[in-house]
């Protein structure tokens, strides 16, 4: 990583004094990217080794901005060694943002709002910027047309299908992919694709969105972007509330460009159907043939979205063989036992106040990790934290510049996905970590987040946090 280094010392003039790997950030991609900060200074660094997309994402980047969009700033780059440096916008996805405002089906209003965030945006990527976007600099093609459709349904087919066991015929399913593209590209396709607008590349800060990872973009259709966005696997978004943000995101795109809903409409689930397949080809290639099970984790719901699209749509074209294909996985044996796999393990994780009683454990399990964090520097011995909590940036920051808070907080890991890992090994479901202070409003929420940040996302693990003094001060 000295080229970052590098970098960070050359467009801040002073050295980093930390570097953070962020692996939750390494996604299916292959980047490296670590935060570097100094002080009060903080910037995320990319080391890539295609030059093409680095030049993409670059480029694009600059557009966007230019263009008034919330992208990251480009601080420095180094081409010849596939390293870039870039703003960062904190550890907030809006995946995660989700999580942590739902139960179930039911999603409360901050997050149902940040996702009209999200949408209204949309359009001034497609349409607005999309118009004197430089796509000859698109990586690997500059627009989504019939070689890129192939290249995602052949993906679907040899890396998902046949590793998976699904049976099919092959010259039929070929003759349905051909029927199929030719459908797609009937849709209007001038303006801008994100190619991978979907809930973790999208990074919320102060309440608003920023948007991350459109190297792939191109040229093509307005449906695919707002399909990658509603049909998300893992966020599962229930189908009202989908609806409700179509509905939303065409009311947008009208302040752009005329727009016929029926038209739209008549293309839209061709679109959910080819992104889905692109999805369950990438879960293929880094599950089954990668053999990174993590990946496998996100197949239930996209097998989920294809049951409801089963019984809720048909499309203006027949397609017998992709069908019948989509019948065997559903009653794929091999496939429901990802299913079931998926419910994983679930981590608990409290925050709480020593001079109240401890959490207790409802699941019959016998409790977990308790750990005293009162070792730890206090803000609230400061005035200028006292009305604050651990979630406060200011808080944060205060304890991130704290030696010894990155010493606990790495042993507190290192215990923790020992345990992780020796749970789904054996089967369990439900583990414990709970984080006790002084006054249960500062460090503890501090560790109880970072420690949700940790694990958040990763091998099966379903994470749910509780700041118990907090949900009695009301905050």
């Amino acid at each position: 990583m000295d080229v970052l280094a590098r970098l960070f010392e050359q467009h801040y003039h002073m050295s980093a004094e930390r570097v953070q790997p962020l692996q939750g950030q390494l996604g299916g991609s292959g980047r490296a990217i670590v935060r570097l900060t100094s002080g009060k200074f903080s910037a995320i660094g990319i080391v890539y080794p295609v030059r093409d997309e680095n030049v993409a994402f670059l480029e694009f980047s600059r557009h966007f901005r230019r263009h008034g969009l919330p992208v990251p700033e480009i601080y420095a780059e180094d081409l010849g060694q596939g390293a870039y440096l870039e703003e960062d916008l904190g550890d907030t996805t809006l995946f995660e943002f989700l999580g942590r405002h739902r139960a179930g089906e039911a999603i409360a209003p901050e997050a149902i709002e940040a996702y009209r965030k999200v949408v209204a945006v949309l359009p001034r990527f497609q349409v607005e910027a999309g118009r004197d976007l430089n796509y000859r600099v698109c990586y690997p093609r500059a627009s989504f047309d019939r070689q890129s459709i192939t290249w995602d349904l052949n993906y679907f087919k040899y890396y998902f299908l046949r590793l998976a066991g699904v049976p099919f015929n092959e010259q039929a399913l070929e003759d349905d992919f051909g029927r199929l593209t030719r459908f797609l590209l009937n849709a209007d396709h001038d303006y801008f694709l994100y190619r991978d607008f979907q809930s973790r590349n999208v990074m919320l800060r102060g309440g608003q969105p920023f948007f991350l990872d459109y190297q792939g973009g191109r040229k093509g259709a307005l449906q695919y972007d707002i399909a990658s966005l509603l049909y998300d696997g893992k966020a599962d978004l229930p189908p009202e509330l989908r609806r409700q943000l179509l509905d939303y995101y065409l009311d947008c795109l009208a302040n752009y460009i005329k727009v016929d809903r029926d038209a739209f409409m008549e293309h839209y689930y061709a679109y959910v159907y080819v992104r889905i397949l692109q999805a369950l080809g990438a879960y293929g290639f880094r599950g089954f043939y990668e053999r990174k099970a993590h990946f496998l984790q996100s197949v239930p719901f996209a097998l989920k979205n294809l049951r409801w699209l089963a019984h809720h749509v048909k499309l203006p074209i027949a397609l017998p063989a992709l069908m019948d294909a989509f019948d065997g996985m559903l009653a794929s044996d091999k496939l429901l036992g990802l299913a079931s796999s998926a419910e994983g393990l679930k981590v608990r994780i409290f925050s709480f106040s020593f001079h109240r009683e401890m959490p207790g454990d409802n699941t019959g399990n016998g409790g977990g990790f308790v750990f005293d964090a009162r070792s730890l520097p206090n803000p609230g011995r400061e005035e200028r934290f006292r009305q604050l909590t651990g979630k406060d940036a200011a808080v944060i920051d205060y304890l991130n510049q704290q030696e010894s808070v990155h010493q606990y907080l790495a042993g507190v890991m290192s215990l923790v996905d020992a345990s992780v890992k020796g749970y789904q090994q054996r089967g369990f479901k439900n583990l414990m970590v709970s984080f006790g202070c002084t006054g249960g409003q500062h460090r503890s929420v501090y560790l109880a987040e970072q420690l949700a940040k940790h694990l958040r996302g990763s091998n099966g693990v379903e994470v749910v946090v509780r700041h118990v003094e907090l949900e009695k001060m009301g905050k």
